[in-house]
């Protein structure tokens, strides 16, 4: 039977909240439906902040971190390639400053996927930023240092569970070349002495603090009580390294990895969060641990024309 007044059909897609997209300041701000947020510099593509719905902060930002291009940003999920420390002498990479050169670049803001376009549910709980950088983009020193034709394509993905970036390497030349990455979190935590780093007992490390020497760990739940800086190596991906909290041992981060085996563990400390120029205030040490999931303890090799890819996803206590 023919109704006199049909209803008008509804847009289910149209009536859905959306996140948000503001782009000022050369950074990229992105706000989930249900609060969560994330603030990525197209300097570096540093992801600077990244908030609960609850407002809570979850990176932690020196308060000198200089946000004008004229350093890396010290603070939140710099991304280190092609080479991670100071570059070794005699080698492809031997010209480029200390951690490369991918978190001293300015980076082009390639666009934004929401998780409906990605298939993924019937609605938008994820928005996912990609970001590009190529040889053609760099400077003429830094072209002039490592002169490989390259793209890198990096998506930061917010969601409501936690924030998961990735890395995608193109080797777009005729030349193969080797390559580092890291992905240099700096976590946000109230007291460094109140939480272990779990999951890494019985793992080989390279000490930094120590001549570079190998070592196997032998703890359970890793104390930072003095400066550590540290290159856990052949870890398996797919189990988490734990930021727990020391008084009731339940998880206050969960990072795990995709082709991405070795976890760089590093705090700072006294002596040297003082030396630092951009590290403050002083005491900022005890609000922060870094988790750094890279390929670092050896060298990828990318054949021309090849492509590699590495993630990382982070959840926080929810």
């Amino acid at each position: 039977m023919e109704r006199s007044k049909k209803p008008s059909a509804i847009g289910v897609a149209a009536s859905l909240p959306q996140p948000t997209i503001t782009f000022r300041e050369n950074k990229i701000e992105a706000t989930l439906p249900t609060g969560e947020s994330v603030t990525v510099h197209l300097y570096g593509a540093t992801v600077t902040s990244w908030k609960l719905a609850n407002g809570r902060e979850q990176l932690f930002m020196s308060e000198k971190a200089h946000l004008d291009g004229s350093k890396p940003i010290r603070g939140g999920i710099p991304v280190v390639f092609p080479v991670f420390g100071p570059p070794p002498p005699n080698h492809a990479t031997s010209s480029l400053p200390q951690h490369g050169f991918a978190r001293n670049s300015n980076w082009e803001f390639l666009g934004k996927s929401s998780s409906e376009s990605l298939g993924k549910k019937d609605c938008d709980d994820s928005v996912k930023l990609d970001f590009g950088l190529s040889h053609t983009m760099l400077s003429e020193e830094f072209r002039k240092a490592w002169p490989y034709e390259f793209g890198l394509l990096y998506s930061v993905t917010l969601s409501k569970e936690g924030l998961e970036t990735s890395l995608q390497v193109q080797n777009k030349g005729n030349q193969n070349f080797d390559f580092q990455v890291l992905m240099h979190t700096y976590l946000s935590i109230d007291d460094i002495s109140q939480i272990r780093v779990k999951n890494l007992e019985s793992k080989t490390y390279i000490d930094k603090t120590q001549n570079a020497t190998s070592h196997t760990e032998n703890s359970p739940a890793l104390e930072i009580n003095k400066e550590t800086d540290r290159v856990y190596k052949a870890l398996d991906p797919k189990v988490p390294i734990i930021v727990a909290s020391a008084a009731d041992d339940k998880p206050i981060f969960s990072v795990t990895r995709e082709g991405l085996n070795d976890v760089v563990v590093w705090n700072p400390w006294i002596e040297k969060a003082k030396g630092m120029a951009d590290f403050a205030p002083d005491d900022a040490y005890k609000k922060m641990i870094c988790i750094e999931a890279g390929s670092v303890a050896g060298w990828q090799t990318l054949e021309a024309g090849e492509s590699w890819e590495g993630s990382q996803s982070i959840r926080p206590r929810l």
